[in-house]
């Protein structure tokens, strides 16, 4: 890329990102202006002069690239990248990157945490004693919610990529038998892969692990909860448009789920009536606010690949590209 002007690079939204990671800049000459959030009203006024803009979850349309004849280059500080119209950007010549690998240790950690917890009941039994039933007990325990080991269980993975691939091993490693899912609707089955259905009828946990796009939105709702034979826990550390939340509350009140994890919803952040928010009392169910990627680690070796991915586009080797 050519260019005698100072390169305008904007951030324009910071905060989505921990103010306790170390912010180095690009090694190509620029000009860095930074916001910490960005409403959509102000996207095109901010990136009028830009060449270059960092976000996460900032929404990209063809209206606002129409708009910004000099932004030439979009570097996405996440893997997931549903918030910014592709097409839009090829067609008016502007490159897109996202960040890959950076949280391949932190999400399936969050994962593995988030089963344990409902495989062992650790809400239930943590509200129960602040709500004094052991001070009450007559026994050293009492036994008010369910206690199951992760060992000898099966576990359903749909999303086979760096993380649904360590989630594997790592589950492996911990006594599960692992059940990798083939797409859904697959006409012929990969080898070491299981049909999706039969990964819904024979798994103790499912965990999803693939990204949001028009072919895998509501990936999970009420005809796979009806698939569902043994009662297994949800697990969604992805994207929350991925499962069905309503259907999600009514499989949790039939029983054709005996527990869900929820690190995404489909609006974040969600307000109060959203109908996750309305069924935090239930034991079974628990919400972590779309930190599973947040581990310090995670967040700075994310940063630093960002901003090399900027200098590798400066220098004409654009990375990561979508």
């Amino acid at each position: 890329m050519t260019n005698t002007d100072r390169l305008q690079i904007v951030h324009l939204d910071k905060e989505s990102i921990s103010p306790k990671i170390d912010f180095i800049k690009p090694d190509t000459d620029h000009i860095w202006t930074s916001y910490d959030d960005t409403p959509d009203e102000l996207v095109i006024p901010r990136l009028r002069d830009a060449d270059i803009v960092v976000l996460n979850k900032v929404q990209i349309t063809r209206t606002h690239l129409e708009a910004l004849p000099k932004l030439n280059y979009i570097a996405v500080t996440a893997t997931g990248f549903d918030k910014i119209d592709i097409q839009a950007c090829h067609d008016h010549a502007v490159v897109v990157s996202n960040a890959r690998g950076y949280a391949k240790h932190t999400v399936p950690e969050h994962t593995i945490a988030l089963i344990f917890a409902l495989r062992r009941s650790l809400m239930g039994y943590h509200h129960d004693i602040r709500q004094g039933l052991w001070q009450k007990s007559r026994q050293f325990c009492f036994f008010t919610h369910p206690v199951s080991d992760l060992h000898g269980s099966t576990l359903g993975i749909i999303g086979s990529g760096v993380i649904g691939s360590e989630v594997a091993r790592i589950a492996t490693a911990l006594g599960m038998k692992v059940l990798v899912s083939e797409r859904k609707g697959a006409s012929q089955i990969t080898a070491g892969k299981t049909a999706f259905d039969e990964v819904l009828a024979r798994s103790d946990i499912i965990t999803l692990h693939c990204p949001l796009t028009p072919d895998t939105a509501n990936l999970i709702a009420a005809p796979e909860f009806g698939l569902m034979q043994k009662m297994p826990l949800i697990i969604n550390s992805s994207r929350g448009g991925l499962v069905n939340e309503a259907d999600l509350i009514d499989a949790l009140d039939s029983g054709q789920v005996s527990g869900a994890a929820l690190d995404v919803l489909t609006q974040e952040p969600p307000s109060d009536n959203h109908i996750i928010m309305q069924n935090l009392h239930r034991p079974n169910l628990l919400v972590t606010p779309h930190i599973a990627w947040a581990s310090h680690q995670a967040m700075q070796a994310l940063w630093l690949q960002v901003m090399d991915n900027i200098d590798k586009f400066v220098a004409g080797r654009p990375q990561n590209i979508l």
